[in-house]
């Protein structure tokens, strides 16, 4: 694993990519790079460059408040990897300082890259951090100043969590079975045959066929849907401790090893239902959001109520009743250090998921703004993760739809805020040149306002363009929607305008109507668009991960929309249901709850009602599918037939779970999209000979298509 160049301020394809650029370096004491200063015209917005984009995450700031520590990660296509680095950066420094390699991401069973965690040591001169590196996740420390890093750990386990006691004396961590005994497990399980029971996922490889920790390992089914842990996750923690000072370990006994992770914050008087709280590390105060409202129809309660209770046994907690916090879509809490505060963030659906930061003060009630961007305002991707807090500042990540991501100060008393760390700029700079994107709000037939992204491509002449849609969720920099796997920027410099809807707010249970919201957020958002001239409605293609297939699917079924269609995973069919089932009653609960379907002979009409198995008459334009390894059985009683009719392509990526995040193979998902739609919207053929076949089969179900339309 390795990182970038020393100061990875302009990434090095960035680089490369202005060298027809007239470029001045500037340099420093020590001859350091700092940064480039160019003037050149906008590069193409690729693929590959919105693949590697740098993402900034986990901003933490040190106990002095005068220094930060982040990470950074950045996909490689050439190794197929990601590098990930650590940094630290004073506040008033002009660059960061990289301080440790961060070793391989670490992933949830979905494929999304797990937030990471830094602890400082209490005098400044440290930060301790989990790191897979070498086939071992380890506890690391490094030093601030860039000396070095180490691991503390060596343990025969992987390091599930850890803690630091208050002085910095004392490491706490947790492991659960030793990587030996989860290798022999499944050693002994290939050796004399997999049983199969409720636990395990099949419809997949069943040795070691997904990434788990960094290793393809056997996987088992969690408690929770369809998410995946490894063999033996189930051990119970053992937590152990490390003298830091002495250098001695020894095991916690069971009583010690209770208190050794944060223990569960006490929700006595707080009304509504508990979904989020964090608690003051030194007096025992702790902040809850809870959902409130009538939740009928809904999967949960439609408000947030913010409350704290303001001492350890306190016996009814108080409210934030300002208007600035009643009836907002907060998504975030966290103390502000040293204050009577607590900075809660929300996410407006109607700005485009826009976020700003407010501070409550729990004593007097008062409320007050701090920052409001036009984008995320947090500490990485996630909308949820919280700006890095001192009692003065918050350090935060920042991205924008048309803007990746940039390390930002903002004064917690002024609002002021100041760039620390761009490590974007070249594309930020091509981004806003070449592909613009703008926020578009609208409402549909029955009056629901809807927000979304809209990349208008470049017109030559007075021609609407083409539009490629996806549906699910929009946050910060935009670059393929949800799974990232529609290179929208890339489309529209293409001359295919793109346009990323958010859904609407909450969980709609009755899936007709889900549905349904989302085909009418497209329906209204190509009547608005064409009848501004913008795009050409016969000229309409769509795509989308997990619900936002769902919704594609369903819009290529129930309406005459689409000219073309795109789904990178599975959506109800017998064939999930015949999979799924293995799984047992919590399998059937989800699907009686989330879609009103019991087995397709319990309840056949809502099969026919929800499944394109039963509605493959009603599929009339041409969808390419490109499944993870770990899902796409799942759809092959209604894709093998549409593959057989010409009216659909299938594609399946090794080893990937539901969102794929092996870089070559999203590069050639990005890649291959952009052919499709180009084919279908545009007419377009690559001239690349490597393409060929590729195009002879999209050709013949053209013509099969053609004929079908003149059948009809």
């Amino acid at each position: 694993m390795t990182g970038f160049s020393r100061f990875p301020l302009v990434g090095r394809r960035e680089v490369m990519s202005m060298s027809k650029c007239f470029v001045r370096p500037l340099f420093v004491a020590g001859g350091l790079l700092a940064t480039l200063v160019s003037v050149c015209h906008a590069e193409a917005v690729s693929p590959r460059r919105l693949l590697e984009v740098v993402d900034i995450a986990g901003p933490t700031m040190s106990p002095d408040g005068r220094s930060v520590a982040f990470r950074v990660e950045r996909a490689s296509v050439a190794r197929n990897t990601y590098d990930t680095v650590w940094y630290v950066q004073g506040l008033g420094d002009p660059w960061p300082r990289r301080v440790a390699d961060g070793g391989v991401p670490l992933r949830d069973s979905a494929g999304g890259s797990s937030p990471p965690k830094v602890l400082w040591s209490p005098d400044n001169r440290r930060i301790y951090y989990r790191a897979l590196v070498d086939g071992k996740i380890d506890v690391w420390r490094a030093a601030a100043d860039g000396s070095g890093a180490v691991p503390l750990t060596h343990d025969a386990a992987d390091i599930r969590d850890f803690v630091l006691d208050e002085d910095g004396r004392v490491l706490r961590y947790s492991v659960g079975a030793t990587r030996e005994e989860v290798q022999s497990a499944e050693r002994a399980e290939y050796d004399k045959g997999i049983y199969i029971d409720a636990s395990v996922p099949i419809g997949q490889g069943l040795f070691r066929s997904g990434y788990v920790d960094g290793r393809l390992e056997t996987q088992r089914f969690s408690k929770v849907w369809f998410d995946r842990l490894p063999l033996l996750a189930d051990v119970p923690d053992r937590w152990m401790e490390i003298d830091l000072t002495k250098g001695t370990r020894q095991a916690l006994a069971d009583s010690n090893a209770a208190s050794a992770p944060s223990s569960a914050p006490s929700k006595a008087g707080v009304d509504g239902d508990p979904w989020q709280s964090v608690s003051e590390p030194h007096d025992g105060r702790v902040a809850w959001l809870t959902r409130i409202g009538d939740g009928r129809g809904q999967q949960q309660r439609p408000d947030v109520l913010l409350s704290a209770l303001q001492r350890a046994h306190a016996n009814r907690a108080v409210r934030c009743i300002s208007a600035l916090c009643t009836g907002k879509a907060i998504s975030a809490i966290q103390w502000r250090p040293d204050h009577d505060e607590v900075l809660f963030t929300v996410t407006d659906f109607h700005q485009g998921l826009a976020q700003s930061i407010l501070r409550w003060n729990v004593g007097t009630g008062n409320v007050r703004e701090v920052v409001a961007a036009g984008g995320l305002v947090n500490g990485g991707r996630d909308p949820a993760s919280n700006c890095g807090a001192s009692a003065d500042v918050l350090v935060c990540v920042t991205a924008k739809a048309d803007r990746p991501p940039q390390l930002e100060s903002v004064d917690l008393e002024s609002g002021k805020r100041h760039v620390l760390f761009n490590p974007n700029e070249a594309l930020a700079r091509d981004m806003v040149d070449a592909a613009p994107a703008r926020l578009l709000q609208w409402q549909d037939k029955q009056g629901r306002w809807f927000s979304g992204q809209f990349y208008s491509a470049l017109r030559s002449g007075g021609e609407p363009m083409p539009l490629f849609i996806t549906y699910y969720s929009c946050p910060g920099f935009v670059r393929g929607g949800v799974g990232d796997e529609w290179p929208l920027a890339s489309l529209a410099q293409a001359g295919i305008s793109a346009l990323c809807i958010n859904r609407l707010p909450g969980y709609t249970m009755d899936a007709v109507a889900r549905y349904g919201e989302g085909l009418a957020a497209a329906e209204s958002a190509v009547d608005r668009l064409a009848k501004e001239g913008e795009i050409d409605r016969a000229r309409v293609g769509m795509g989308g991960l997990s619900f936002g297939a769902e919704v594609a699917m369903w819009t290529v079924a129930h309406s005459n929309l689409l000219a073309a269609a795109s789904a990178a995973n599975p959506v109800v069919s017998p064939s999930y249901y015949l999979i799924g089932s293995i799984k047992g009653e919590a399998f059937l609960k989800g699907l009686r709850e989330r879609w009103g379907l019991g087995s397709p002979s319990e309840t056949p009409e809502r099969w026919k009602a929800l499944s394109p198995a039963f509605q493959l008459h009603r599929i009339h334009a041409p969808i390419l599918f490109q499944h993870s390894e770990q899902e796409y059985m799942y759809a092959l009683d209604y894709e093998i037939p549409l593959i057989r009719e010409h009216r659909a392509d299938l594609y399946v990526f090794p080893n990937e779970p539901h969102q794929k995040f092996q870089p070559r193979h999203k590069l050639a998902v990005y890649n291959r999209n952009l052919d499709w739609f180009r084919f279908w919207l545009q007419g377009h053929e690559d001239p690349d000979p490597a393409k060929a076949a590729q195009y002879a089969r999209w050709r013949l179900m053209r013509s099969s298509l053609r004929k079908e339309r003149a059948a009809h």
